[in-house]
């Protein structure tokens, strides 16, 4: 599948979520299933916020999993990106303001200032957008600085002027209309965003659990519907149709070797083979997938004896 049309189809799916940015700076778009929404093949559009992806040439899609800190989960997503030298930005380290955006989803919004936040990523930048004219003042005052540097009053202008949040890679953009979630309040539900400061690692796109070309930069990620979990997190009873669906992806985007790794010990312990018979993998993520089948193949009713060998043959593995 190209990934243009693989992305396509889940705009058009309420079920499925986006994310631009990176550690410690987050924007996320979702819907409710039946909220009004202008979709085309690439924009998703409501009154909360926007989504919109950037064909350019070398667009591609990595599919992948990476084990979860709750151990009998794992997540999944599609990551979206670009060959590096097309996909490197701007990154100032300090406030900079970027004048109109003029590349707004909405035509009523592009008159309003966009301001970069300056987090110092080459991959995306994390902006606010403000027609507010106090806001732009205090924004313009502490051009240069950090957001940690500038001081406590951004903070407070920022939480008290609501602005649209904007995050921006060559691949995509993502634009939050929803207010800022309050100190210590819950995130909304739908477009929303995540900042902490101290979690920031822009020279860090992506993780290293997720294998990906060196030479590539993901601006775009997908979160399809997860077979064990819900929107929330939360664990759910397994959903085989939407297991499925996602191996599918894995078959057409995933990386190779942590396929065949993960294929070859299905088959194994379809076949009721001992581990000390099979092949054990040999990389980090050839066991990392080993693993996350293992995860899969008990969430599906496999026996629970035969997997218990198998997850102490790759411990033992990996300690090696």
């Amino acid at each position: 599948m190209d990934p243009l049309r693989l992305a396509a189809d889940h705009l058009a799916d309420p079920a499925s979520t986006w994310s631009v940015g990176g550690y410690g700076a987050l924007a996320e778009f979702a819907r409710d299933r039946g909220e009004p929404c202008e979709l085309s093949a690439t924009q998703a559009l409501t009154a909360r916020g926007a989504v919109r992806i950037e064909p350019r040439p070398g667009f591609t899609a990595r599919a992948y999993e990476v084990l979860s800190v709750q151990p009998a989960l794992w997540h999944h997503g599609v990551l979206f990106g670009l060959p590096a030298a097309a996909a490197v930005m701007p990154a100032p380290v300090g406030i900079a303001e970027l004048g109109p955006d003029r590349a707004a989803v909405r035509p009523e919004d592009r008159a309003a200032t966009l301001v970069d936040l300056g987090l110092g990523s080459s991959a995306f930048a994390f902006c606010v957008r403000t027609a507010d004219a106090a806001l732009i003042g205090v924004l313009r005052r502490a051009a240069g600085k950090t957001l940690l540097g500038a001081g406590p009053e951004i903070a407070r202008s920022l939480l008290a002027a609501n602005p649209h949040r904007v995050a921006i890679s060559r691949a995509a953009r993502i634009e939050v209309f929803q207010p800022i979630a309050p100190a210590g309040g819950a995130t909304p539900s739908g477009p929303h965003t995540h900042l902490i400061p101290r979690l920031l690692r822009p020279r860090r796109a992506q993780s290293a659990n997720i294998p990906a070309p060196a030479d590539w930069v993901p601006g775009l990620t997908l979160y399809p519907p997860h077979p064990a979990k819900d929107e929330a997190g939360r664990p759910k009873p397994f959903a085989r149709d939407e297991h499925a669906a996602f191996q599918r992806l894995l078959d057409d985007f995933g990386d190779a070797d942590a396929r065949a790794a993960k294929a070859a010990l299905v088959a194994a312990v379809e076949r009721g083979e001992a581990p000390e018979r099979g092949c054990l993998p040999a990389t980090r993520h050839a066991r990392q997938a080993c693993r996350i089948a293992l995860r899969q193949l008990r969430q599906a009713g496999a026996g629970a004896a035969a997997l218990d060998d198998w997850e102490r043959a790759i411990a033992r593995a990996r300690a090696a």
